[in-house]
């Protein structure tokens, strides 16, 4: 735990002017960003007594070990550099909302040719129209479907559209009435982008005039008799209507907006959007957060708009309704009107049908704030015990913030890997994953493993610190041997950004701003095994000199947790949080090796001559293996034979040429359910697709004469065992 007094900027080394800073800990990593219109008074505001200053904020100023700020011209620039810094760095002391979803809208491509109507999810694409975005797919589908029999544009892919053209023949939509069919002409391009557009004007609330057409042509056909026409416009209009129907009008004037609601208690907040498009309802979302930081509703509503327009796949309505505005209102006003290209009304409504329908919204971000913690069921609370049973049961100084795990994968000592997984504050971080291949021995040794994946792990990390000379001085270790403010720099206009009491950027990449791949120490490092894994963890890590990672190891059979240097287990009760957690760190070592080691056997086995051909990638190997058939006729083949190949140069052909003569022919292969040789052996399938057939290579020197395929006894052949996987 650090004392904020010895990294605290000198005074009057803070400029007066907007500007983002970032707080790193003492391994250089970015643990809050924030902005400011003032710089001085807020970082001032960090360095009080601690004592006054909010729970979860005295955490954060005690783990940092610098801060560093970057000085913008405006408030807008701060805002978005801060939203650009917080999705980089995704510092654990911001609020972040998590959506597990990507939620479809319905799209027209009015930028094709021939425009299609689909569903879509991601960022919106430029000359697309978008409506919703919907609950559920299956929502937008039933739309379309209604839709169709008015407005019947095409939904077929590229695919079924040109094969459509080449034959001839429209899709069955064409011949049912729910396609015009304008890849066959029954329509001209003009005439179906204008069918495109009347379905957007639709579909954005025009409705009246369309009604009004159909209601006109109805009983222009019932007046010429034309009875059969009627009916149909009849069943159109009643399709359009339910249609609607399922939209709602909730806002009468038709407005663009979205309404945006918040739930919140001291631990967590519950977000609900609304998204409101020509006065109906077109779609619904929802996040939750954890207040990891002193925030108050204004600032969290701040922090949902950045997260729900800010990364340009949401598109900003002529509205937006919150129940509560930023502090202050004005940057993010002009931010959002500079996303949407024209003015947006940022406010709190305060009468009639928007305040109305902002209680709904309201209503549902409480629901959804209860149905979370039924769901999580104080999982914080559970995180937090767990990581203090651990380390109350190995003696550490301070809770394992960051654990790491190692387990070693093979299968009968072939394929021989091992894993790394990463847990933080309890949790999975899985972009931290890390995989090994065991280059110093061959054979099964998972003790003489894992000191080599431990010792190759730390390594890296020993020599990224070189590299950067991170902690190369020794006060560079201890920021209390250096006064306050001593590297505190002042701002002047050729350098903007400003570090106060910074460290060595050391586990931060300088030219890209991103974590090194081996770049933290864990503070407790688990092997998966007893005591002879842990004595050779242990040894790994003296010979390092490495004396500051704690370690232990966790034994399947008892879950027992064995300790460097101890004759006796830690038993932990088998209701104990702590255990829970060391256990699914383990199983998660456990799967991620085992996922890596069969994938790395089923491409060995399924490897094939021209894989390991220098140059020659996946789409070049099946281009020739198409053009000449099998292996065996493309051994035989010239290099001017394998130049009329697409893609292949006279240099690639002539290196294929010469790998394939360098190798004997393949192996014969035999049926092993019926003993027969399998006629032209040397062909692909001879070692990559045995294993479909039932077929297993003989050794070359096995192999029998050439000659017809005759059939062996089954004795003959031998047999394959399947050995279980070794973690």
């Amino acid at each position: 735990m650090a004392d904020p007094s010895t990294y605290r900027p000198a005074p009057g080394a803070i400029p007066t002017s907007p500007g983002v800073y970032r707080f790193r800990d003492a391994h250089g990593r970015v643990i809050y960003v924030g902005k400011a219109k003032s710089l001085r008074p807020r970082l001032s505001s960090y360095f009080q007594d601690i004592a006054g200053l909010h729970p979860r904020t005295a955490t954060m100023v005690t783990t940092a070990a610098s801060v560093e700020w970057t000085v913008v011209g405006t408030e807008v620039e701060a805002l978005q550099l801060e939203y650009s810094w917080i999705k980089e760095f995704d510092p654990r002391f911001n609020v972040k909302y998590r959506d597990d979803k990507s939620y479809p809208e319905l799209a027209v491509t009015l930028n094709e040719e021939f425009p299609r109507v689909q569903v879509m999810r991601g960022a919106h694409k430029k000359g697309v129209r978008y409506f919703g975005p919907y609950g559920h797919a299956w929502a937008i589908r039933e739309t379309v479907d209604l839709l169709l029999r008015v407005f019947p544009v095409r939904t077929c892919s590229n695919g079924v559209f040109k094969r459509a053209a080449q034959v001839g023949r429209p899709c069955l939509l064409g011949y049912i009435g729910k396609c015009a069919a304008p890849c066959v002409g029954k329509i001209s391009q003009a005439e179906h982008v204008e069918l495109a557009e009347e379905f957007c004007d639709f579909m954005a609330g025009r409705t009246g005039n369309h009604l009004r057409r159909l209601e006109e042509q109805m009983r222009d056909a019932a007046a010429e008799m034309e009875y059969e026409k009627a009916a149909r416009l009849r069943d159109d209009i009643g399709a359009l209507k339910r249609a609607m129907e399922k939209n709602a009008v909730v806002l009468a004037d038709g407005t663009d907006a979205d309404l945006l609601a918040l739930a919140e208690d001291e631990l967590e907040a519950a977000v609900q959007i609304f998204h409101v498009r020509g006065g109906r309802v077109r779609g619904q979302r929802g996040w939750v957060t954890d207040k990891v930081e002193d925030v108050d509703t204004a600032a969290l509503v701040e922090h949902a708009l950045q997260q729900l327009y800010g990364g340009g796949a949401e598109s900003v309505p002529r509205e937006v309704l919150v129940p509560a505005l930023p502090e202050p209102a004005a940057p993010v006003r002009e931010w959002l009107s500079g996303l949407r290209g024209s003015q947006v009304d940022l406010r709190v409504p305060q009468r009639g049908d928007k305040k109305d329908l902002m209680a709904t919204v309201e209503r549902n971000a409480q629901q959804s704030l209860a149905l979370h913690k039924t769901k999580r069921a104080s999982d914080l609370t559970t995180r937090s015990r767990a990581l203090q049973e651990i380390a109350d049961a190995l003696e550490l100084d301070s809770v394992p913030l960051r654990i790491e795990c190692f387990d070693i994968s093979h299968l009968q000592g072939e394929d021989v890997v091992a894993s790394m997984v990463v847990f933080e504050d309890g949790l999975a971080r899985k972009s931290e994953y890390r995989r090994f291949q065991i280059k110093g021995f061959e054979g099964q040794d998972d003790v003489r493993s894992m000191h080599e994946v431990i010792s190759r792990r730390f390594r890296r990390y020993l020599q990224e610190r070189e590299q950067t000379g991170e902690w190369a001085v020794p006060e560079a270790d201890d920021p209390g041997q250096r006064p306050a403010g001593a590297d505190a720099t002042v701002p002047d206009a050729a350098n903007a950004t400003v570090t106060a009491g910074e460290l060595p950027a050391g586990p931060i990449d300088p030219e890209t701003g991103r974590p090194r791949r081996f770049a933290y120490p864990p503070q407790l490092l688990v092997v998966d095994g007893g005591q002879p894994q842990v004595a050779a963890a242990r040894r790994a890590l003296d010979e390092l000199g490495i004396d500051d990672v704690a370690l232990c190891g966790l034994a399947k059979r008892l879950e027992e947790v064995w300790l460097p240097g101890e004759d006796d287990p830690v038993v932990l009760p088998r209701s104990s949080e702590g255990l829970y957690l060391l256990q699914r760190v383990r199983d998660e070592a456990h799967r991620f090796a085992i996922s890596y080691q069969r994938n790395k056997r089923s491409k060995r086995l399924t490897a094939g001559e021209l894989d390991s051909v220098p140059g020659l990638g996946e789409t070049r190997r099946q281009a020739l293996l198409k053009h000449f058939g099998s292996l065996k006729k493309l051994r035989a083949a010239t290099v001017d034979e394998l130049c009329e190949v697409p893609g292949i140069g006279r240099r690639t052909a002539e290196t294929v040429a010469a790998a394939l003569a360098s190798r004997t022919p393949a192996a014969f292969a035999v049926n092993t359910a019926t003993g027969e040789i399998l006629d032209d052996g040397a062909d692909e399938g001879a070692v990559t697709g045995d294993a479909a057939e039932g077929g297993t290579a003989l050794p070359a020197a096995a192999a029998p004469p050439a000659g017809p395929a005759a059939p062996m006894p089954p004795a003959a052949v031998p047999p394959t065992a399947t050995q279980p996987e070794t973690p």
